[in-house]
């Protein structure tokens, strides 16, 4: 590699004028010797006063974000003998701007083969490390069949009795859950399911994603009609396969439904639809579960070592217990069984609540002519589509991001890199170029008295999402009705229902023909509860959310979010789920922790995530 600058022989006056790949260069250099030398105080002293490191299983076989020297020190000092990393490379000229110096990284484990991302400031006169990712990529002797080592797919040698791939398929379907056992039994086949199940194929790990609907896609399929992706389709590719490149920028939900199907096919997916998970057990002895299915009428009893709830980031629907719901004479719906506006036309219909999916359905009722109300019980953060494509999403995922060489892996990778204890930091000075941009939009929306917010601390939606999973809209029309005085609006909690209204605390009360509670969902370890059992659930704790100790998120900090992706407390089960985004990005991470315990490989976990929270 050229510019290679060893730091230990540059005097002071020569450092500062190196370029930042020769800074960088000596930086990894010094980062090497300290770890193949066990020395862990040197390489603690690389690192700022300020430092984070996130190593996506590379390092501690979990998904995990250290802070400070302290920190690092603990996971070098729990990690380094294990995982005994070697020949760290620069991979890309590295950059400068505002003072940080940023490069991509490769090195190797004793495993695998891993990539990173490091950014350097510095203090006291040197560079130091200030964000380290460090990510396990393949494991060695059991890379994926691509590029130069694609499948034939033929045998060129006559035999008798030779199957084709269509009979080995076939052979391989029948066999599944009677003759051989899946060593993964992946529940849910939305397309975190399907996702990690392309990964586990890729991987050759004995697996079965089971899902209760007729094909895959009908997640999205039985949805409201007017339901589409609010995010752009540079931030929703799966794995291996991309959205071709006329696909729709938000892709309505039947056709991402089709693409599910297809995706499902193409990818050789084993998939059981009409399946439906009765009950599981572990057993401790033998390290298996035993899943029972229902698949279509037929109880089929399957024992993996690992089991995987892939039911999406949301748990059970919440569905709210108001006095009077069994006195209300109209229907009743949580927005999840909301099945589309047509049958509303002239209908009084009350919605409660205020973030997406209450938008979506109230915008789609009112284009069928019903009468609609909106109830907000609390503030919401909504934020224009296109600012949000612009602003927050278009470095990263858009056009213009592919045009300048941003790969969606390396997209992936940039996002990943910004530890959670900062994000916000980075987040708040777009939200606030959106509400400047977006300014007469917010005086409406306040002029007509909804309650609107940025976050607790003014991060925005993304930070919402990871911290909370809710309370936020991506306006796409329906925002206006809102403004408009098209869609009504109603402020507070609901006292009651009669047999013909929704009656809230202050005594307003709303005609209703149909009520829709767009109340959103629990933790997914309720789930695990109905499942497994209650014990179970409790002792996986809480499900998303990063401990921030804000609205709807609990403290203490955890640093990643809580049970996805990784080890849980629970042995041999996880979670796994998200949007198509983190679907895409996690399920590589999961898929490799799942395929090194099928191989056998030791994975020596550091810093399994405590319990705080068990609802």
């Amino acid at each position: 590699m050229t510019d290679t600058l060893d730091s230990r022989t540059v005097a002071p006056d020569t450092a500062t004028t190196a370029t930042p790949q020769q800074r960088a260069q000596a930086w990894l250099a010094d980062f090497d010797a300290a770890l193949r030398a066990r020395d862990v105080e040197a390489a603690v002293g690389l690192f700022g006063t300020e430092s984070f490191w996130r190593d996506l299983v590379s390092f501690t076989w979990n998904i995990r974000t250290v802070e400070g020297r302290d920190g690092i020190r603990d996971l070098l000092q729990h990690t380094l003998d294990t995982t005994d990393p070697s020949d760290w490379q620069l991979s890309e000229e590295a950059t400068e701007a505002g003072g940080v110096i940023e490069c991509w990284i490769t090195f190797e484990t004793a495993v695998g083969r891993a990539k990173g991302h490091l950014r350097l400031k510095d203090e006291d006169g040197a560079p130091r490390g200030w964000t380290l990712l460090t990510s396990l990529r393949e494991l060695k002797g059991h890379e994926e069949d691509q590029g130069d080592r694609r499948p034939k797919g033929v045998e060129h040698e006559l035999a008798r009795g030779r199957k084709s791939w269509l009979e080995k398929k076939q052979d391989e379907e029948s066999a599944l859950g009677r003759t051989a056992q899946p060593y993964v039994v992946v529940i849910g086949g939305g397309q975190g399911g399907i996702a990690l199940g392309a990964r586990l194929r890729q991987l050759k790990v004995p697996h079965v994603v089971l899902d209760k609907h007729d094909r895959p896609g009908d997640q999205w399929r039985g949805r409201y009609k007017s339901l589409c992706l609010h995010d752009p389709v540079w931030y929703d590719h799966l794995p291996y396969l991309q959205f071709p490149s006329n696909w729709p920028v938000f892709a309505p939900k039947d056709k991402i439904g089709d693409w599910l199907e297809m995706y499902t096919r193409v990818m050789d997916v084993p998939y059981w639809s009409r399946s439906s998970v009765t009950s599981a057990t572990y057993d401790e002895d033998s390290k298996t579960w035993r899943v029972v299915v229902d698949r279509d009428g037929e109880e089929i009893v399957l024992e993996p070592k690992q089991l995987v709830f892939a039911t999406g980031m949301s748990g059970k629907p919440n569905l709210p217990s108001f006095p009077g719901m069994d006195v209300f004479e109209g229907e009743q719906q949580h927005s999840s069984q909301h099945p589309g506006p047509e049958a509303y036309t002239g209908k009084k219909v009350v919605v409660i609540g205020s973030n997406n999916s209450a938008h979506d359905i109230c915008g789609a009722l009112w284009e069928h002519d019903a009468d609609v109300t909106m109830v907000q019980r609390s503030s919401t953060h909504i934020v224009k589509s296109a600012s949000l494509m612009d602003i927050g999403l278009g470095d990263l995922y858009s056009e213009r991001a592919v045009a300048s060489g941003v790969t969606t892996d390396k997209a992936d990778m940039i996002f990943a890199s910004l530890p959670y204890r900062i994000m916000h930091e980075f987040q708040i000075p777009l939200y606030q170029q959106m509400a400047e941009r977006d300014k007469d939009f917010y005086d409406r929306l306040e002029k007509v008295g909804f309650q609107h917010d940025w976050g607790d601390d003014g991060s925005g939606l993304f930070m919402k999402y990871l911290r909370r999973g809710s309370g936020y809209y991506i306006d796409v029309g329906a925002a206006e009705l809102v403004c408009d005085g098209k869609v009504k609006l109603a402020h507070g909690n609901v006292d009651h229902l009669t047999k013909n209204s929704v009656v809230l605390e202050d005594g307003t009360e709303l005609p209703a023909d149909l009520v829709v509670y767009a109340t959103g969902y629990g933790s997914m370890n309720g789930w695990v509860a109905d499942i497994i059992d209650q014990e179970t659930a409790d002792k996986v704790g809480k499900v998303w959310g990063l401990g921030s100790d804000t609205t709807k998120d609990p403290g203490p900090w955890e640093g990643e979010q809580r049970n996805m992706w990784k080890p849980t407390q629970q042995e041999a089960l996880w979670f796994h789920g998200g949007n198509l985004h983190q679907s895409r990005h996690y399920s590589l991470y999961l898929a490799l922790q799942l395929k090194a315990r099928y191989e056998g490989i030791p994975t020596h976990v550091y810093g399994l995530q405590e319990v705080h929270h068990t609802s």
